[in-house]
């Protein structure tokens, strides 16, 4: 039967040479569970959605794919998005170290 994929986005962090993510780089692997956080009061961007592993502070979801996941952030609908590591690369330049893919959630 067919089944679609659940990844709705993938991307490299956002600001990941600029936030804490090279504190845990080597702590990270693919399949950890990310926390998004969106930041409202963001003095440069209030649609800015911030990417945690526990209280480190990767980056942010880059703006160009931003847009509809702060929509639905906003509207209360954080819990549909489950954020997970998808590739850790501790070689290549800061801001594709990590790359990150956001999942639909099974409401089944």
């Amino acid at each position: 039967m067919y089944e679609p994929s659940r990844v709705l986005l993938s991307f490299h962090i956002a600001g990941f040479q600029y936030a804490d993510g090279a504190l845990v780089l080597g702590d990270l692997k693919a399949g950890d569970k990310l926390t998004l956080c969106a930041e409202r009061d963001n003095p440069h961007d209030p649609e800015v959605v911030a990417i945690y592993y526990g209280n480190t502070k990767l980056g942010y979801v880059p703006g160009n794919e931003v847009g509809p996941l702060s929509l639905m952030m906003y509207y209360g609908h954080e819990d549909v998005f489950e954020a997970r590591v998808q590739q850790v690369a501790p070689e290549r330049s800061p801001w594709h170290q990590v790359r990150v893919g956001l999942y639909v959630v099974d409401a089944r």
